[in-house]
């Protein structure tokens, strides 16, 4: 087995690693401020990023993507988890379901949204259907030849930017032996849309400026042409390409972690106590080796992960697995990094008390640590019939 990069891996490493640190860090400490990333900057990261080549990186040729493998992709998003996520949402990466798009879809969504023209915002949440999907209370129901829309979406990430939204919705119940269940269908929505609110959401500690907002739908009509894949299939197109969404978490959170191992390290080498640096003592050389054993040991995890989607092999298990070590060992690494600075770390003067922040939502959204623990769980006991 060859762990090795190649020569074009090696390459888009340190292309987007460079743009990162040249684009991405100048503006973060103005956007953590602010709340919020200005149009203009917001534009020409996007540009760049075209000019670039890598926009929509995670989308095949045949649509007009790079056409990276699931590999080279994951390295690309582990370099850009070094950045903040409000500013590198627009580095560009539609949501992968839009591959689903079918006829007049596939010229009025996909295509738009790979060369950068549109940009879309995936809708599942809402305030009583978080982890368990079929809970969700907002409908769509027959009326003539139309859908008619009514309910609410929260937690919408990138929804501020968005041209159209991926919204799930329940559209029937079959009776089960097990009790009621829903189905549940997959809409293309566009802003505008009478009907269609997009309101702005919660504050969060975690990723500021990479906004959250509550979707409103009140008699929205939608037709038939807006099904994305088959009506009451959208667990279908969800678990097709939806599922593999969980390795970007993971593979952010591995850069992200480097980004504040590389602090923990300088830092530590630097600062001087007792007439020698603070790295001297065990109590701060061991926690820097944990993490960059940790650190290591994640980035492995999440590449053979991406690594066997490429093979076309199973990787649930996999990928569950990834996201969860990978999200709980960067909460492991900020909070060591944090302890290492001592009560500089919590003052916003540094960015330690931001990526100690920002770490703890990884662990919730993509499914939270529960979710993947009974993901793995379920694919080991499944084929014992337990």
């Amino acid at each position: 087995m060859n762990f090795g990069l190649t020569d074009e891996q090696e390459m888009i490493v340190s292309t987007v690693r460079s743009f990162v640190e040249k684009e991405i860090y100048p503006h973060e400490a103005a956007v953590e401020k602010a709340g919020a990333v200005p149009a203009e900057i917001a534009q020409d990261i996007k540009q760049k990023v075209l000019d670039l080549g890598f926009y929509a990186s995670n989308f095949p040729e045949s649509v007009g993507g790079p056409g990276l493998s699931h590999v080279d992709f994951a390295l690309v998003e582990r370099e850009l988890g070094r950045g903040s996520m409000a500013l590198t949402h627009f580095f560009g990466r539609p949501q992968n379901i839009l591959m689903a798009c079918m006829d007049d879809q596939i010229d009025r969504y996909l295509l738009p949204a790979v060369r950068g023209e549109k940009m879309d915002a995936l809708a599942m949440t809402e305030p009583d259907a978080g982890s368990d999907v079929r809970g969700m209370k907002c409908t769509a129901t027959r009326d003539g030849d139309d859908w008619v829309l009514n309910g609410s979406k929260h937690f919408i990430s990138g929804a501020d930017h968005a041209d159209f939204f991926i919204v799930f919705v329940a559209t029937g119940v079959d009776e089960t032996p097990r009790g009621p269940k829903k189905r549940i269908t997959c809409f293309l929505v566009d802003r505008g849309t009478p009907g269609f609110e997009v309101a702005r959401g919660y504050n969060s500690v975690s990723h500021r400026g990479y906004m959250n907002c509550i979707l409103y739908f009140d008699q929205c009509r939608l037709s038939d042409a807006q099904v994305l894949g088959e009506v009451d299939g959208g667990f279908d197109v969800m678990n097709e390409w939806l599922y593999a969404t969980r390795i970007t978490v993971a593979t952010m959170a591995v850069g992200r972690a480097r980004r504040v191992y590389d602090h923990a390290v300088d830092y530590a080498a630097g600062r001087n106590q007792f007439g020698q640096p603070i790295a001297k003592f065990q109590g701060v050389s061991f926690q820097i080796a944990d993490m960059i054993t940790e650190i290591d040991a994640a980035d492995l995890l999440t590449l053979s992960s991406a690594w066997r989607l490429d093979q076309g092999l199973p990787a649930n298990r996999e990928i569950a697995s990834a996201k969860l070590y990978a999200s709980e060992m960067l909460a492991r690494v900020t909070d060591a990094t944090l302890q290492i600075h001592g009560g500089m770390g919590l003052m916003d003067e540094l960015p330690i008390e931001r990526f100690w922040r920002d770490a703890r939502v990884e662990r919730i959204w993509d499914g939270t640590s529960e979710i993947q623990r009974h993901i793995i769980s379920r694919e080991i006991f499944r084929p014992l019939g337990a």
